[in-house]
């Protein structure tokens, strides 16, 4: 895999404009609809019980975020994930703020176990907490840790039969075998809400027209680091709010080229 490999998966989901089924929490919801909007992904909302089989069976990916849990909400999750599972829907969970409640911590681990998941992405500590390992946590963002986060992204891949990104100051995606380490992005994404859940719900536009999971997750990370970066070049200096409109202008704008110029994609040893 490469940068020119990004660049085509990029141009993929500008031609397909895939129907990407969101799940996600309240709190993120418009941010993520206009993100995949600005990228060239279609984006749907649907939580009720009684639709989420039949829009998960239509959709490009089904994206699971647990931000804002309730037991309707985790009930429909099931559903719809199953019938994504049924249909050969890729399925992708963000497993928001795991570790931070016995109930996120069940419920993230149960979905796993029911649901057979495509990739899941989250910080070090909810990935860890998927899997039953010890991290810290504070409310819903990650703790400092000290923990090797490839060594515990390639483990947690293989526990769960899944592709497994980490992200952070470096982003980790792997398979449990093959791994890529993405260096691109910039510390004024974490002072906006809902910048790492779009991010997964990226993920999926990718995930939906890229056969390769782990291809489809590692050019989500490059674009989108890419367009962070031109965003924050523009705009991180008047602030979050400046850099949230921006970073979307820069999303509908990102080319292959820009990819090629900035991307900063390594396998790991």
């Amino acid at each position: 895999m490469n940068l020119e490999t990004v660049g085509k998966a990029l141009e993929a989901v500008r031609g397909a404009n895939p129907l990407i089924h969101n799940m996600t929490n309240v709190v993120v919801t418009n941010f993520t609809a206009n993100g995949l909007l600005a990228l060239g992904a279609s984006p749907v909302m649907a939580y009720a019980r009684q639709e989420v089989a039949d829009m998960a069976r239509i959709a490009g990916a089904l994206v699971l975020n647990m931000g804002t849990l309730d037991e309707q909400l985790v009930e429909a999750m099931l559903i719809a994930g199953q019938s994504a599972n049924e249909h050969g829907v890729p399925v992708l969970f963000d497993p928001v703020g795991a570790g931070a409640t016995a109930y996120r911590t069940d419920t993230a681990q149960d979905l796993v176990k029911k649901v057979s998941v495509a990739i899941v992405r989250g910080n070090a500590a909810e990935i860890a907490n998927v899997v039953g390992e010890a991290w810290q946590i504070k409310g819903v963002d990650a703790g400092e840790g000290k923990g090797d986060v490839v060594e515990l992204a390639k483990r947690t891949a293989k526990k769960v039969e899944s592709i497994v990104a980490i992200t952070g100051k470096v982003d980790v995606i792997t398979d449990g075998e093959r791994t890529y380490l993405i260096r691109n992005g910039h510390p004024i994404l974490t002072k906006v809400t809902g910048t790492g859940c779009l991010l997964t719900s990226v993920m999926g536009a990718f995930a939906a027209v890229v056969e390769n999971k782990l291809t489809a997750g590692a050019a989500a990370l490059v674009c989108y680091g890419v367009a962070a970066e031109k965003a924050a070049q523009k705009a991180a200096e008047e602030g979050p709010g400046s850099f949230q409109i921006q970073f979307l202008n820069e999303l509908a704008n990102l080319t292959a080229d820009d990819v090629h110029r900035l991307g900063k994609l390594e396998k790991a040893e």
